[in-house]
């Protein structure tokens, strides 16, 4: 059973309160750490680290001020779990985790994956679009410019061909993008290498290499989880190979994306524009470049998934909290990041 077991919540996002008092419930001591879904900037790595002492599960939501560290992991020798609120867990050492032996687990819900989709549709619709800038021209008094002539996206019977669409990372969030984008008679193109060829097919994407992703594509979309291999898999060389009139989404992670670079190629005007949730510093700093460009950046504070009423994070919390209780009594949860840790952790904790 889970009794007596200390609960680290190092990012809490549970106004409600109920996952805390469930797990209260079954017997565990909580201990908060400052970290928000509001305002991922909590508590330093000494702080956590303390705060870690003889936890037996750590949970939270997304945390920027520091990462789930090897020192934070070392804390406490009966840590069993780190069980993430969200999809991604990017701010966890899951190698180090792995090799002490602990599980990883996230929440890929379709409350999350499904709300990146839909909220990656509403930035590109707006940037093509340019809606922005037509509001605020008729909102100043002006009316109809030029300069605020939408992209039509579809090839159309008169002969026009439609815009080309790329999608890096053919998971559940673009595979979604995938079926929203079919009926719009676009040319879509993805890169993915472990996706198999037959899930191209069915999505209806053809597989390219991401050089001819990006050379093709009017606008390029990323959906991947933030590693080593995909860390800055976008900087300045990979920009200068897109068109000038290209439009760069990103609403994965801001690693994903050299951000300097990104902000020298707008500047330069090598590409058009870009739509971007997520940023290498969060919150974005009050100095940053991309505050400055005007129309040229569409920018949302990461959380293109958030919906009122719909989930939210609340089904992530909720797995989350089912994943602790479960690893608290000895039994592999569901939702395991680092697979590979579970037969070492079986024999050290299966009850």
């Amino acid at each position: 059973m889970a009794d007596d077991k200390k609960v680290f919540i190092f990012a809490p996002a549970d106004e409600t309160g109920e996952s805390h008092r469930e797990l209260e419930a079954a017997g565990c001591t909580l201990v908060l750490g400052d970290a928000l879904w509001a305002n991922p900037q909590g508590n330093s790595e000494d702080e956590m680290a303390r705060m870690a002492e003889g936890a037996s599960a750590l949970t939270g939501t997304s945390i920027r001020s520091s990462p789930i560290s090897r020192k934070i992991l070392e804390a406490s020798p009966d840590l069993r779990i780190v069980a993430k609120y969200t999809i991604g867990v990017d701010d966890v050492d899951v190698d180090a985790a792995t090799e002490l032996g602990i599980l990883v687990t996230h929440a890929p819900t379709e409350s999350n994956w499904g709300g990146v989709a839909e909220g990656t549709m509403a930035i590109m619709l707006g940037l093509l679009k340019r809606l922005r800038e037509r509001d605020e021209q008729v909102k100043s008094g002006g009316w109809r410019d030029e300069a605020h002539q939408g992209t039509y996206l579809g090839r159309r019977g008169d002969g026009y061909e439609g815009i080309t669409i790329g999608i890096v990372g053919l998971g559940r969030i673009g595979t979604r993008i995938s079926e929203y984008l079919r009926p719009w008679r676009v040319r879509l193109i993805a890169h993915d290498p472990y996706v198999p060829l037959e899930h191209f097919e069915a999505c209806g994407v053809q597989p390219v290499d991401l050089q001819t992703l990006l050379e093709e594509s009017d606008v390029a979309t990323f959906h991947v989880v933030l590693t080593k291999e995909t860390h800055h898999m976008v900087g300045a060389a990979e920009l200068k190979m897109m068109k000038p009139s290209a439009i760069v989404i990103n609403t994965s992670r801001g690693g994903v994306v050299d951000e300097a670079a990104l902000i020298d190629a707008l500047e330069s005007g090598q590409i058009r524009a870009a739509g971007v949730d997520v940023f290498e510093q969060e919150p974005l700093p009050t100095d940053s470049k991309l505050k400055e460009l005007g129309d040229k950046v569409l920018l949302s504070p990461h959380m293109v998934s958030s919906n009122s009423g719909t989930g939210g994070l609340r089904p992530g919390v909720a797995w989350a909290t089912r994943s602790v209780l479960s690893a608290l009594n000895g039994e592999v949860p569901d939702n395991v990041y680092n697979k590979e840790v579970i037969p070492a952790w079986q024999r050290r904790f299966r009850s």
